[in-house]
Formats: structure tokens, sequence, C-alpha cells
């Protein structure tokens, strides 16, 4: 009887040593896994702040375009185009340039 125990022992250590062995490598490989989730968990926040930088940018320049294009459509912004580029002037004004010298 000795001798089947001595089996079993043997039979239960090799077991037992395929089952710490296979918790082990399942520990690691998750271990790794849960690493490199993180990595690119972080480069996703990374480039959501960006993004969403961006698009604060972009909402910035709409309303800055949206103020643009009310002022092109007043009386004011018509004058100034017409005496900057045209050099029109009201009939009861005087233009007074500088001299050049």
């Amino acid at each position: 009887m000795s001798h089947r125990r001595r089996r079993r022992k043997k039979k239960n250590s090799k077991g037992l040593s395929i089952i710490v062995f296979v918790v082990i490598v399942f520990c690691m490989c998750v271990g790794v896994r849960t690493m490199s989730l993180k990595r690119k968990s972080e480069e996703l926040a990374q480039k959501q702040e960006t993004l969403e930088k961006q698009m604060r940018n972009e909402e910035q320049r709409t309303k800055d375009l949206e103020s643009l294009e009310k002022y092109m459509q007043t009386k004011k912004y018509m004058e100034d185009v017409a005496r900057e580029k045209l050099g029109l002037v009201y009939p009861d004004e005087i233009l007074i340039e500088p001299s050049n010298k």
C-alpha cells in the first residue's frame, strides 16, 4: 500500500505543479493585458482632451465668423469698405491725406 500512496503523492504533486504553473501563466497574461489596456486608455484620454480643445477652438471660430457675418451685413461695413478700398467719401466730407515726404 505504501507504494500506491507514493504514486498518488507523485501524481498529486505533478498535478499541483501543473495547476500552479497554469495559474502563474494566467496571472502574467492578465497583468500584461491590464498594462496594455491602461496604456491605451491613457492614449485615448489624451486624444479626447486634444479633440475637445479643437472643438472649443472651432466653436469660438464659428462665433467669430457669425459676428463677422452680422457686421458685413451692416451699413457701417459697407461704408468702411467704400472708404478703404474705393476711396469714396460723402459729398460734404473733406478728405485730408498726409503728404509723403
